[in-house]
C-alpha cells in the first residue's frame, strides 16, 4: 500500500452524499470515499484511453483518409 499520500477536499451535495451511501452499503466499497475515489479514476482513466493518437498522428490519419477520397 502506498505511504500516505496528500489528500485534498471535495465538497459533494448532501442528497447526492445520501445516494452514494446507498450504493456503497450494498457492495465491497467501504466508504463513500473509495467509491468516489474509485469512480473518479474510472473515469480519468477512461479519458486517457479516448486519447489514442497525438494530434499530429491524428492529422496524418485526416490526411490519408483524404487522399484515399474518404473525407473531402
Amino acid at each position: 500500500m502506498k505511504e500516505k499520500e496528500e489528500k485534498k477536499a471535495v465538497f459533494l451535495p448532501a442528497e447526492l452524499y445520501a445516494e452514494i451511501e446507498k450504493r456503497v452499503s450494498g457492495s465491497d466499497f467501504g466508504s463513500v470515499d473509495e467509491y468516489v475515489k474509485f469512480v473518479l479514476e474510472e473515469v480519468v482513466k477512461e479519458e486517457e484511453e479516448e486519447k489514442a493518437f497525438s494530434e499530429e498522428e491524428e492529422q496524418e490519419v485526416k490526411k490519408r483518409l483524404k487522399d484515399l477520397g474518404y473525407m473531402d
